[in-house]
């Protein structure tokens, strides 16, 4: 049976409450419209990193935001029961979540990066 790795749901959520926030603080409706199109980029916050261990040539990890269930590829250089770290960027467009962002190390070296969503 695979093994879904998952990110603290508390640390995701203090992600999102700190964009929310920086927005709420920005008020985007009296900005020149130029200024506010200039915001329209995500914004990547955070690196929420968790332990994981390579099984089958791969990490599997439950996404939030995306709510998707994901296993990458780990190169074979990398042997099965290889302790990783798993890291989550969370992007937000004026504030609300709109993707994520996975990277993962192994043997010092990150092995994995990719975006999901409107990173």
């Amino acid at each position: 049976m695979t093994t879904y790795h998952e990110f603290p749901q508390e640390e995701i959520d203090q992600l999102v409450d700190t964009a929310r926030t920086h927005y709420g603080e920005m008020n985007l409706t009296a900005m020149d419209s130029a200024v506010a199109a200039s915001h329209a980029s995500p914004l990547k916050l955070g690196d929420v990193c968790i332990s994981v261990t390579v099984e089958n040539s791969k990490v599997c990890l439950s996404l939030p935001i995306i709510n998707q269930k994901i296993c990458f590829p780990i190169p074979i250089s990398i042997p099965d029961g290889t302790a990783a770290k798993a890291c989550l960027k969370i992007c937000t467009t004026f504030g609300f979540p709109t993707g994520v962002c996975v990277s993962i190390s192994a043997l010092g070296t990150q092995v994995i990066h990719q975006c999901f969503g409107n990173c």
